[in-house]
């Protein structure tokens, strides 16, 4: 198992008054999305557990991208990976970040 950690700095903060977000299924074969209102409103963490060993730059490209599309400041973000695609963790993180930016509360 291959843990991963990027941290970013000066991100918008994520919209919504949801507290946390949970999606996919690790057992899937795809993977799983934690995403939590925990960090200054300044920060953004990703943390990522996945099997897949030597694909670290595939993960921080797909992670950078998806933080510089989107207001993720103050959230803390962890990752379960099952063998999930790029398009797919995308796909999951838009998703939860989604639920998240949600009015009411999850």
């Amino acid at each position: 198992m291959q843990s991963l950690k990027f941290e970013y700095t000066l991100q918008p903060r994520a919209g919504g008054i949801a507290t946390q977000s949970i999606v996919g299924v690790v057992a899937s074969g795809n993977l799983e999305v934690l995403i939590e209102r925990l960090l200054e409103p300044h920060v953004c963490s990703v943390e990522i557990a996945t099997t897949a060993i030597g694909f670290d730059d595939v993960w921080q490209a797909v992670v950078a991208d998806f933080v510089e599309r989107f207001g993720t400041g103050g959230l803390r973000i962890s990752i379960n990976d099952g063998g999930a695609r790029p398009d797919v963790v995308a796909l999951r993180l838009a998703q939860g970040l989604r639920l998240i930016d949600a009015i009411h509360p999850a």
